[in-house]
């Protein structure tokens, strides 16, 4: 029998996974957070092993019966990233395992699309973007937000409804219930206070205030509504620029949603999916229901040239379960 091990290592939480070659699941294995940008190299080699010993233990399997792996990496953005990622997986041993590594987007993909190509858009606290072609060729964009023009996260919602406010409080535009929103959370006294405070840092609005421009936004307030329909199309443009690098307006495809943003509904998915199929008509929008670090099982699979349509939806169906109950 062969294993397959997957691993999805984030900013907040890690987690690892075991499966044999029928996809079901035998090993699981979390800890919190594992990029080298969160907390340096040494810091993340250790909670690799960690995971991946957690999940190896679990499932009683030993290193040399894993055929392939894959893992999927926060912090993995560029090509000068790929040697420290590789130095710290060849640290674990896995002698006889056929290799994949990519940013943790692309297990995202994987686990969620049917076909286990498409594009995936992430939104939560930021947002990302990745793209696979039937062939295996890889669209993306920076990932690093609104720097690079790269918007539609939560930290970008609230980053716009604070100038909103700052609009309506300098009679530039329309009055919105955003403003006595932010004054409530923050505890300002007022308008000017909260701006005030705001630009010398007595107060601080953060990605976690998102559901206050939702709320507002499904209450009616129009400048709220503005904002997540604004969120929606540009969470959009990301994918039409991935879809533009892999020539895929003209193919039937998933676009996986995955982010806690999407909770938001349709308020922010539908002008997303207009954005996009305006220009790829055949795009289906899908949430993300599966734990990533499937994907990194999938891509396991992938290296040794499995069929992952077999195991997929078993593998799915028993991650979910053996999650579910060991997951703190």
């Amino acid at each position: 029998m062969r294993y397959f091990l997957g691993v999805d290592v984030g900013n907040s939480k890690s987690h690892a996974l075991v499966a044999d070659e029928n996809g079901r699941t035998v090993g699981f294995g979390q800890a919190g957070a594992g990029s080298w940008e969160a907390i340096g190299w040494v810091a993340a080699q250790d909670v690799l092993h960690d995971i991946v010993g957690q999940a190896l233990a679990q499932a009683g399997v030993a290193k040399a019966a894993i055929a392939g792996a894959g893992f999927g990496y926060a912090g993995y953005d560029w090509p000068e990233d790929r040697p420290g990622h590789l130095t710290m997986i060849e640290s674990l041993g896995l002698t006889n395992a056929h290799i994949a590594l990519g940013n943790d987007t692309l297990i995202g993909l994987v686990a969620g699309a049917e076909a286990g190509w498409g594009v995936v858009v992430v939104a939560g606290t930021s947002n990302n973007c990745l793209g696979r072609d039937r062939q295996g060729r890889e669209g993306r964009m920076t990932g690093a937000g609104a720097w690079m023009g790269e918007y539609g996260g939560a930290t970008e919602i609230v980053r716009r409804a604070v100038q909103a406010v700052a609009v309506s409080w300098t009679r530039r535009g329309p009055q919105t219930v955003l403003t006595d929103e932010f004054v409530a959370r923050t505890g300002a006294v007022d308008a000017a206070d909260l701006l005030a405070g705001l630009v010398r840092q007595r107060y601080a609005l953060s990605a976690a205030a998102a559901p206050v421009v939702f709320e507002a936004a499904g209450q009616g307030d129009a400048v709220a509504q503005e904002i997540i329909n604004w969120a929606g199309c540009a969470l959009g443009s990301l994918a039409i620029g991935v879809i533009r690098q892999l020539d895929l307006a003209g193919e039937s495809f998933d676009v996986v949603l995955s982010g806690s943003l999407y909770k938001g509904g349709t308020l922010l998915i539908d002008p997303m999916q207009q954005t996009i199929q305006a220009v790829a008509p055949e795009a289906n929008l899908v949430r993300l229901v599966a734990p990533p670090v499937v994907g990194g099982v999938l891509l396991g699979m992938e290296q040794v040239g499995m069929d992952t349509a077999v195991p997929r939806q078993r593998l799915l169906h028993s991650s979910e379960l053996h999650i579910a109950t060991f997951e703190k």
